[in-house]
């Protein structure tokens, strides 16, 4: 199953644009879309972070808390929009990271504190357009190549990027075709 997580949130996205012909080149099958601005996360406070813990000691995995965590680890491959806002990416996508990260589920700690990453994906995509310059997006990307490999132990990890479309004189068309010709090229 492949998952894809859309954190965009405007009608004619150009992130959702590139995302969506990604997701549907690289499906093998199911592909799961959760939009999170449907989904109603908040951050976590006092009170959800202690049910959340509750409900990892409990062993209980069906609850609404724990759900998301098991369908990330179970998920084939992953695929994140994530447009490039405020040097980084959506809140929204921050806060399902903090929901997904559960230890025991999406990785552990081995006997000498080394984070082991549970998850079944060989690989996740991570598809951003900005406005200016981003080429390095260390903030964005970095943040979640650092998380997917060393955390949830997944061994393949690549941004897609449309960068400069709100520079004046950008050609926004010929610099999305170009991102579209890399998602071409990637193998199903």
């Amino acid at each position: 199953m492949t998952l894809y997580i859309d954190s965009t949130v405007r009608e004619d996205s150009r992130t959702q644009r590139l995302a969506d012909r990604l997701a549907s080149r690289i499906a093998d099958g199911e592909v799961r879309t959760i939009r999170l601005q449907d989904e109603h996360l908040h951050p976590f406070d006092a009170a959800s972070l202690d049910q959340r813990n509750r409900e990892i000691e409990s062993g209980k995995r069906d609850s609404q808390t724990l759900v998301r965590a098991a369908e990330f680890a179970a998920a084939d491959q992953i695929v994140m929009a994530a447009p490039f806002w405020d040097l980084s990416f959506p809140a929204l996508l921050k806060t399902y990271v903090e929901w997904i990260n559960v230890l025991g589920v999406v990785f552990r700690y081995s006997d000498d504190g080394h984070p082991v990453g549970l998850c079944r994906a060989r690989r996740l995509f991570y598809v951003s357009t900005s406005g200016g310059p981003a080429e390095t997006d260390p903030f964005g990307f970095g943040y979640v190549a650092t998380l997917a490999k060393n955390y949830w132990g997944i061994p393949e990890v690549r941004r897609i990027a449309a960068t400069g479309l709100d520079i004046v004189g950008a050609d926004v068309e010929s610099i999305l075709r170009s991102a579209e010709a890399e998602i071409d090229k990637v193998e199903p």
